[in-house]
């Protein structure tokens, strides 16, 4: 990656009722993000999501949480980095992973949507899959329905877990300011191998 990031995109459902969600947990790390600079999130029509700038050294990364539902996170995505002018390369999104077991943490860079609707309508709205993601693993339901299984709540025992894997990935995130994405893999990756 040759930018450092200028955007991070929590991708979520809007409203209390999908706050703790599993299909959430995006947008929970980047408000954990937020919550450790003491930043507030603010309506922004014209990005049709909540928004705060994170500052930085030298600028500042944008931090996105759009309000338009997972189906549609393409329009807030594609509104947001139009106006500020944003390169693909320079985005990360933040989502829940089923393919991956709960607490697990992976950085990937482009690729299809797996099957995620979040991602599926940001690459068609963009027109390109090369963008940076980090998956953060909710595992796959043996005996529900998948869309029950994203849309409820985690027990404790699975939310312990997932806070775990958002702090190892709060953790390189100065690697992944710095457009240092190797390593920030390497560490990330190593930290969480269940």
């Amino acid at each position: 990656m040759q930018n450092s990031l200028k955007l991070i995109v929590g991708l979520c459902n809007p409203g209390a009722k999908y706050q703790n969600t599993r299909h959430n947990i995006g947008a929970n790390f980047v408000r954990a993000l937020a919550k450790t600079k003491g930043l507030d999130f603010m309506p922004e029509a014209k990005f049709k999501g909540l928004h705060t700038r994170l500052p930085l050294d030298t600028e500042s990364c944008h931090l996105l949480l759009p309000t338009t539902y997972m189906n549609n996170s393409g329009q807030a995505v594609r509104a947001i980095m139009d106006f500020y002018k944003i390169p693909i390369e320079s985005m990360l999104v933040v989502h829940d992973e089923l393919d991956l077991a709960i607490g697990t943490a992976r950085l990937k860079l482009g690729g299809g949507h797996g099957g995620h609707n979040g991602l599926r309508d940001i690459i068609s709205q963009l027109g390109a899959p090369n963008f940076l993601r980090l998956r953060l693993g909710i595992g796959r339901p043996v005996h529900h329905d998948v869309s029950d299984y994203v849309l409820s709540d985690p027990p404790a025992s699975e939310q312990t877990l997932l806070d775990i894997a958002i702090q190892h990935s709060l953790d390189i995130l100065p690697d992944l300011f710095a457009g240092k994405i190797d390593r920030a893999m390497k560490t990330l990756h190593s930290s969480l191998s269940i």
